[in-house]
């Protein structure tokens, strides 16, 4: 079959050609490519040792299980300290601590820290230092392991509250043990609901029950806090100022509800402009303000019930250049996104917090990457593509280009990658998309694979790249 106009294939012929790509200052390097057809290698390791390094023991669930295991020490600690009887106050520290930390891991400015510092250090670093840092994506364990901490440190403390109202049956101890069982109920909701497999199947329910059960328990933890005080003041015959600005549990929770202010004080309602591409995609432009590559947004018409997370793209100035605001790429996926293709006309959408790094910011770590699409997987790739920081190759399979994301998408990936794959699979079927990817690899000599995906495809090869030494990256979808 002749391949379509806007697809480029691997050549076969043992000869090499150049590739122009253009670094950070605009400068053009060439690359010289090797094009013969790569034979796929055999995995690394057996089969059961390759399923535990790369699908059980995921970078996420190394660091959910060693902040687990460092609580557990703590607990340890506690408890030899105490003989046996932890003091309530210290258990409530250890429980405010982690839910600060969990709290924190969803913060626009702390996450965009955190990749600022992984990703900062020079292409002479060694690739197996490099590789490491660039799993800085999987933060979402920090996240998870700190609230479900949170919540066992908060069910011990409960136990002990009501251990002490049944000893000392007075007003604001019964107080500050009711509104440790609302926490721990509103905690135990927020755990129950974020369970991956409940988180799948009902997702709008598990936002729903995350974002009002959060707010619940943080107002009550206030209420819990100030009455918590007020017993300790008067076991401690002190002020009530005296013991809250001395406890670390009223710091944990102003620096809580300051995370959680910060995002929802930027709630703000756009215009936005939408681009029709097809009855499958549109490409929504804002132009209330530039954004830089390698940034996303969340976005919604219902801000209390649900919110959906893009990667933004800059768009510039045809004249001059310059970035004047941004868009993004919405395909048909759900209701919500059926619904936003459908309205061709200028409207307006909530955009809340500050713009987020995503999985493709640490691309910046390598020397040269692969960068591989499905369908409007595309459309976080764009900003990429348009940084033009890192020498890159493309794959992007998917179903008439043309047709349904338009010549100007097309154009931008061309531009950014003049030999780049467009598989469409509507001439062409479905590709082994793990051994046309190690092509790429072996013609571009790329130190690592980054791919946007489903689920489904991100997994087969990021695992089929991983278990043949190649680094490679694809967003999780459990954080």
């Amino acid at each position: 079959m002749t391949p379509s106009p806007i697809t480029s294939t691997g050549p076969s012929t043992g000869t090499t050609t150049p590739s122009i790509h253009s670094d950070k200052g605009g400068n053009e390097k060439q690359i010289e490519a090797v094009t013969e057809r790569a034979v796929l290698p055999e995995q690394l390791g057996s089969e059961l040792s390759r399923q535990v390094r790369h699908k059980y023991a995921s970078s996420y669930r190394k660091i959910f299980a060693a902040i687990f295991t460092v609580n557990c020490a703590v607990f340890v600690a506690l408890m030899v300290k105490s003989n046996g009887n932890p003091n309530s106050r210290d258990v409530g520290s250890a429980a405010s601590a982690n839910l600060m930390g969990s709290i924190l891991f969803r913060q626009e400015e702390f996450v965009n820290l955190w990749y600022e510092i992984f990703t900062c250090v020079p292409h002479s670093w060694p690739l197996y230092i490099r590789k490491r840092l660039a799993k800085v994506f999987h933060y979402g364990g920090c996240h998870s392991g700190a609230g479900t901490a949170a919540v066992v440190w908060y069910l011990l403390y409960t136990v002990l509250a009501t251990k002490e109202w049944i000893e000392e049956p007075l007003t604001d101890v019964l107080v500050n043990m009711i509104t440790s069982w609302v926490l721990v109920s509103m905690f135990l909701i927020i755990l129950t609901s974020a369970h991956p497999n409940l988180r799948r199947r009902f997702h709008d329910y598990f936002e729903a029950f995350h974002r009002f059960a959060g707010w619940t328990a943080l107002s009550t933890f206030w209420v819990h806090n100030i009455f918590s005080a007020r017993v300790t003041a008067r076991q401690l015959d002190m002020s009530l100022g005296a013991v809250l600005v001395s406890s670390p549990n009223f710091w944990f929770i102003c620096v809580s509800t300051s995370c959680t202010i910060a995002s929802w004080s930027r709630l703000r309602h756009r215009t936005v402009y939408p681009e029709k591409l097809s009855n499958h995609a549109t490409r929504l432009h804002f132009k209330y303000r530039g954004m830089a590559p390698f940034y996303g947004l969340k976005i919604s018409d219902k801000p209390l019930t649900e919110w959906h997370a893009f990667a933004t793209i800059p768009d510039t100035d045809p004249e001059s250049g310059k970035i004047v605001g941004f868009s993004v790429v919405v395909s048909n996926a759900g209701d919500w996104t059926k619904e936003q293709i459908a309205k061709s006309h200028e409207r307006k959408l909530w955009v809340r917090g500050a713009p987020l790094h995503g999985l493709l910011y640490t691309s910046k770590l390598f020397r040269r990457i692969v960068v591989v699409a499905t369908g409007s997987g595309i459309g976080p790739c764009l900003s990429l593509l348009f940084a033009g920081i890192t020498p890159r190759r493309v794959f992007w399979s998917t179903r008439e280009p043309l047709g349904t994301y338009g010549p100007q998408v097309v154009a931008e990936v061309k531009r950014a990658d003049p030999n780049a794959v467009i598989w469409n699979t509507h001439e062409r079927g479905y590709p082994d998309i793990v051994r046309e990817v190690y092509q790429l690899v072996h013609e571009s000599n790329a130190e690592a694979v980054f791919i946007i995906s489903n689920p489904k495809v991100t997994e087969k090869v990021v695992y089929g790249m991983t278990t043949r030494g190649v680094p490679a990256y694809g967003a999780i979808f459990d954080s």
